[in-house]
């Protein structure tokens, strides 16, 4: 364990776990479970950042890869629900309320008569700017105790861990 001034709390769990049961190799739960306590903190930044924009986390998750796609902010369905992860059903419903709440629009495919492209309205591409930059300030925040080569370093090695999970 470290010095007392700079354990925290996974340290004392991982000691008391070390003490009860040695015959365990307690390395993961120093890594994973900071890594688990820092999902909440980010999760909840997130939820604020996006709510200053009345958005909620999917409806940024499919308005953001419409901002990254650029201007005219337009993509298919199909795409949509490549890029957040998600069934042709939940996108369909997320297409559904964020229409009836004036962030994007469906509109016919200039190139195929029979499809359909979803459009950013205005109101989503401020929304999402906005929401982004809040976010971007938000995490950075959350990161403000590292050094920018600690960053680096952290963001080489999730990186490599993240590979084997898509």
């Amino acid at each position: 364990m470290p010095d007392t001034e700079s354990a925290d709390s996974v340290d004392q769990i991982v000691d008391a776990w070390e003490r009860e049961r040695p015959d365990l190799d307690f390395a993961p739960l120093q890594v994973l479970s900071r890594v688990w306590r820092l999902s909440r903190h980010l999760d909840r930044a997130r939820r604020n950042s996006f709510s200053t924009s009345d958005l909620d986390s999917w409806e940024f998750d499919v308005l953001s890869a419409l901002r990254r796609a650029g201007a005219p902010y337009q993509l298919s369905p199909k795409t949509l629900l490549e890029q957040t992860l998600v069934s042709s059903g939940t996108m369909t419903n997320r297409i559904d309320r964020l229409v009836a709440r004036g962030l994007v629009e469906r509109r016919t495919d200039p190139h195929d008569g029979r499809g359909i492209l979803v459009t950013m309205t205005a109101d989503g591409v401020a929304r999402t700017d906005a929401a982004i930059s809040e976010l971007v300030t938000s995490e950075a925040a959350l990161l403000s105790s590292l050094t920018k080569p600690d960053q680096e370093r952290l963001a080489v090695l999730l990186r490599k861990l993240s590979r084997d999970f898509g």
